[in-house]
């Protein structure tokens, strides 16, 4: 297959994603109706004054031709007598273009009269302007607003969206789609609502007077349209498909840069930094590629019309002097016929000078939609479960699950946890230890079974009363920008500060807070604030034992945490435990000794569960695990 059939062949799958995207682009502008008839009105008040000033102007020249020939003519004479002298010398070129203007022999140029028509043009000229003015302010108005509500309904559907969505794409993805693409559709959005109201306008008004002025004229004027709008349709339809490789390109190059900035650290220490290198550089190939191909097409829109439009101008300019050399038309009207025809081309010209930004928008529009399009998590249920204050217990019953329909996880599972016990959930790495916290947290839902808190499945909860009720310290520590104690009081922002130095206290964060120049006041940046990875996480800990939840969800919670304070932090979890059911997911087999149960996993299934001793003396898989 040729490039040039690939290319019809991706603009032909293009096309109805393209109009699709459109149409609903146009959609975020339904709620601004109002505003966007009076910026309508606003560009018919415009385009009309824009277009009576040619007219004028046309006066104005043929007032001051007209005085200037009466200097010639002698005074006394009417006109009919000065047009009749002239022919019989033989000047009737001259004699054809005085009968065009009103002319008074020997009167010369009255400037009263233009004096007056020079005010008039300078009240249209202004008064227009001030029309733009504010139609430009309320287009402006009318786009911020609607991106405004995109970002929110991106916003809110980000937290609709399931973990699947989340682990199936990058971050840097997710990022180039909400900022940059809304940004591309907002720049878009701007150029063209109030581009396309003053073009259509211009063009159908314009059209009018000039039909008015000369027909013929007209006629000569129309015959670059069509050729124009085949360019226009036919380069926009190979535009388009290098502008959604464009933006895709764009997200992968975002998503790159994000995964190699947060992991600068081990890519160094790895000495990967050649092989980023080489990674950046050909997501960055790609991009300018893309990015090429699209504005090298999008680009050849704008001075093709611009040739056309150009054409046509000089044979208006040609057969306009031949019609006043004939005394068809006056010099005025043809003056303001080149004018009108240059008011006729320019709307075209700029719409195709910023096509190929229009086809950006598009192509950001449609992945902007995607997001918006993908599918969310199970809805709440109409009547969800009055939920009594939890008491923490937990039961999984022949619960099964799977990432992907050919790939089983978990299979038939069962497992209770009683209120206030500790449950360690041992395992090889992938025996799903960590899905099986996701699904308590209904981050994925099961594939079959049931999950109970307190009896009650777990469906039939809304996910924010169910994850209210558990306590999550993840692997990964998270601490967003802000104090130290804002941090811990994210789970809880009501909670006075003497409770946010009490849980800090019993999760050994208080003796190294202590120590920071601000104390809890200390804020934390992209770097953390110099803490290390084992004190992150000590505050991850406090923030979760400060929210109070009836079930602690900890997955490798203590896995940056040295051996001392492990052993503190081990004995402050014994005093908070108390009245809560506690998950505890490790590797390090030393920190859950003292469970109440564990639970050995591999491959999906639960494969022995007992206390530390009782495993140990079966002298099976848990043992193995020990023994390594």
């Amino acid at each position: 297959m040729t490039p040039l059939t690939d290319s019809a062949t991706a603009a032909q799958a293009e096309e109805p994603k393209q109009t699709g995207a459109s149409r609903r682009l146009f959609g975020l502008l339904l709620p601004f109706k109002g505003r966007l008839v009076v910026v309508g009105l606003l560009a018919v008040v415009t385009i009309g004054l824009s277009l009576i000033g040619p007219i004028l102007l046309g006066r104005a020249t043929d007032l001051v031709v007209a005085g200037l020939v009466s200097r010639t003519l002698p005074a006394g004479t009417s006109e009919e007598q000065a047009l009749t002298q002239l022919r019989e010398r033989g000047e009737d070129t001259l004699a054809n273009v005085i009968s065009t203007v009103d002319v008074v022999p020997g009167q010369g140029v009255d400037f009263s009269r233009l004096g007056q028509l020079l005010l008039l043009i300078l009240a249209v000229y202004l008064i227009g302007s001030l029309s733009m003015y504010f139609q430009g302010r309320i287009d402006t108005k009318i786009v911020q607003d609607a991106i405004f509500a995109l970002r929110e309904r991106i916003d809110a559907k980000l937290t609709r969206l399931p973990v699947s969505y989340f682990d199936r794409n990058p971050r840097g993805e997710v990022l180039s789609r909400v900022s940059n693409d809304v940004d591309n559709l907002q720049r878009t959005m701007q150029l063209s609502i109030g581009q396309m109201l003053t073009s259509v306008t211009s063009v159908l008004g314009v059209l009018a007077i000039m039909l008015v002025i000369s027909v013929e004229l007209a006629v000569l004027v129309l015959v670059c349209v069509p050729l124009a709008l085949a360019l226009a349709a036919w380069m926009s339809k190979r535009a388009m498909p290098k502008f959604g490789e464009q933006w895709r390109s764009t997200g992968a190059l975002s998503a790159h840069v994000e995964e190699m900035y947060s992991g600068h650290a081990l890519v160094t220490s790895f000495g990967r930094q050649e092989q980023a290198a080489r990674e950046f550089a050909e997501h960055n190939e790609n991009t300018y590629r893309s990015s090429f191909g699209a504005q090298a097409i999008s680009g050849l829109i704008e001075p093709g019309i611009r040739f056309i439009t150009d054409l046509n101008y000089v044979l208006v300019a040609v057969a306009g002097a031949l019609r006043v050399a004939s005394g068809t038309v006056s010099i005025g009207e043809v003056q303001a016929f080149i004018q009108y025809s240059g008011m006729f081309s320019r709307p075209i010209i700029d719409v195709a000078g910023f096509s190929g930004q229009v086809q950006s928008g598009i192509a950001s529009a449609r992945r902007v939609f995607e997001l918006l399009d993908e599918p969310e998590e199970p809805p709440a249920p109409a009547t969800p479960e009055i939920v009594p204050p939890v008491r923490g217990h937990v039961e999984f019953s022949h619960v099964s699950f799977r990432y992907t329909p050919e790939k089983p996880l978990i299979e038939d599972l069962c497992l209770t946890a009683k209120p206030g016990q500790l449950v360690a959930i041992v395992g090889p790495t992938g025996a799903g230890k960590t899905t099986l916290g996701n699904l308590l947290l209904r981050f994925h839902e099961v594939k079959g079974g049931r999950i109970l808190v307190d009896g009650t499945d777990i469906t039939r909860l809304t996910r924010e009363d169910l994850r209210s009720a558990i306590g999550l310290v993840p692997q990964d520590t998270w601490l967003f920008e802000g104090t130290i104690a804002e941090n811990i009081a994210y789970g809880r922002p009501a909670a006075t500060r003497a409770e946010v130095v009490e849980a800090a206290r019993a999760m050994c964060v208080d003796r190294f807070v202590r120590s920071l120049p601000d104390g809890y006041d200390t804020v934390l940046d992209e770097e953390h604030g110099g803490l290390s990875a084992g004190e992150r996480q000590l505050i991850a800990l406090a923030r979760a034992f400060l929210a109070r939840p009836a079930v602690l969800l900890l997955d490798e919670a203590t896995s940056s945490i040295d051996t001392r304070t492990e052993a503190l932090v081990q004995r402050a979890m014994t005093s908070l435990r108390a009245g809560r059911t506690s998950f505890v997911i490790a590797h390090r087999l030393s920190t859950i000794r003292d469970a109440d149960l564990i639970v050995v996993m591999d491959a999906g299934a639960v494969v022995e569960r007992g206390t530390h001793e009782e495993l140990l003396a079966a002298q099976g898989f848990y043992a193995g695990l020990c023994a390594t």
